[in-house]
Order: structure tokens, then C-alpha cells, then sequence
């Protein structure tokens, strides 16, 4: 794996996801905006799991669903309408890890676990019609289901109903990923949300989370 100039390149990773990717702290109200440092965060944790072999991209955005347009946040929460310029802005790109479908629970958008797997779906499609890899290539893509959640503290009344459909989420994203040929680790084998707010992760969760995806990961770098 060489450069233009003759020396090893880094491996390429995109993380593409929410508030969880982003490093939102566990919310005690709805207006709290805190995040925890870079190198607490998982995409910088799993930079430095994986040292100087790979470069790891952190593409995280509170509230991002799939391909909804949220009502109330607005229509830049569509993750579908806003990957190609993410793609287009870091390529070329090696693997997208991509974990959404957190925020498409929420009880506004009405939707099942099967749907919100079918919107994974095509952004996993959108990014094999990409030619952000390398040489004009499509990156390979990485499907991390989320951890499931809870319903409590201040957002449980956005997230009403959510956590049934959140546990039922890895079993169809686990489908996608066989679909398509892509990586898959399920998220909440190896972290859990904080219970102050039932959707963020704990620090200790984004350490976990690293760690797994590292192992996972080490091989495709190799």
C-alpha cells in the first residue's frame, strides 16, 4: 500500500454517524451541548488503537437520521442527502463505518426497524456508487448497529417507543451487511447508552467501542 512517493500510505476511515460518533455527553436537558474531548470519543480512541496504519475521519452530527428530514430539527439531519458531500470532502476514503439509526426511533418519524434498515441500505448503496475510494473506486463500507436505548431522563419523551425498535435494529442491519458484503459488529455486544439520558454513551462505552472495532477492523488494514 504506497504512496506517490513511494512510502506506505495510511488505511483511510470514515466515521459517519450521530451524536454518538460526534461524542454528545449523556444529556441532563435538552439544551445541553456537551462533548467529551477528542481522544475520549470513539473515532479518536480507535485512531489510536490503530496508531500510525490507518487515518480515522470523524464525520458525527447530533440528530442525524438515515434519509428522514426531521420536522422539527430540519431537513440537515438527512443523512442520505448529505453523504455525498461528506464522501466528496475526505475522499479518497478506504471504509465508511457507518452507525445510524439511533435518531430514527424517535417517536415522530413512525417508522420500523425494517425501515430504518431499508434506509442504511441506501446509503450503503449510495456509497457504492460513489467513486470516492481509491483510484475512482467506491469506499467499503462498515455497518455498526447502534447500541440500544433507553427510555428515560430528559429525551425520553422523543424516544417513546424507541427502545423496542432499538433492540430489534442489529438482527436487520446484521441482514444488510450479509446483503451487500459488508463489515458488521453490533454496537451493543460491546457498549451501552448512559442512563441519564437512555441514547448516549458513556465514556467507558466509547473506550469498549473502540476496542471492538480495532480487532474488527486490523485485518482489513493488514
Amino acid at each position: 500500500m504506497a504512496d506517490i512517493n513511494g512510502g506506505r500510505r495510511r488505511f483511510t476511515f470514515l466515521c459517519y454517524g450521530d451524536s454518538n460518533t460526534h461524542g454528545t455527553r449523556p444529556m441532563r436537558h435538552p439544551s445541553d451541548l456537551a462533548r467529551y474531548r477528542a481522544h475520549r470519543r470513539w473515532p479518536g480512541r480507535l485512531a489510536t488503537a490503530l496508531s500510525s496504519s490507518a487515518k480515522v475521519i470523524e464525520a458525527g452530527h447530533p440528530g442525524r437520521t438515515t434519509v428522514f428530514d426531521d420536522p422539527v430539527e430540519g431537513a440537515h439531519k438527512n443523512g442520505l442527502a448529505i453523504l455525498p458531500a461528506v464522501l466528496e470532502s475526505h475522499r479518497p476514503v478506504d471504509v465508511v463505518i457507518l452507525m445510524l439509526g439511533t435518531n430514527d426511533v424517535k417517536r415522530r418519524f413512525s417508522v420500523t426497524p425494517w425501515d430504518i434498515s431499508r434506509g442504511v441500505e441506501r446509503l450503503v448503496l449510495a456509497i457504492g456508487a460513489s467513486n470516492c475510494g481509491r483510484d475512482g473506486m467506491p469506499p467499503g463500507v462498515f455497518l455498526v448497529s447502534p447500541a440500544p436505548i433507553m427510555e428515560t431522563g430528559c429525551l425520553a419523551e422523543q424516544f417513546e417507543g424507541g427502545a423496542e425498535k432499538s433492540r430489534r435494529l442489529a438482527a436487520h442491519l446484521a441482514e444488510v451487511a450479509r446483503l451487500h458484503g459488508c463489515g458488521f459488529l453490533d454496537a451493543g455486544a460491546h457498549a451501552s447508552v448512559d442512563p441519564v439520558d437512555g441514547v448516549h454513551l458513556s465514556s467507558d462505552s466509547h473506550a469498549a467501542l473502540a476496542e471492538a472495532l480495532a480487532a474488527a477492523l486490523r485485518p482489513l488494514i493488514d
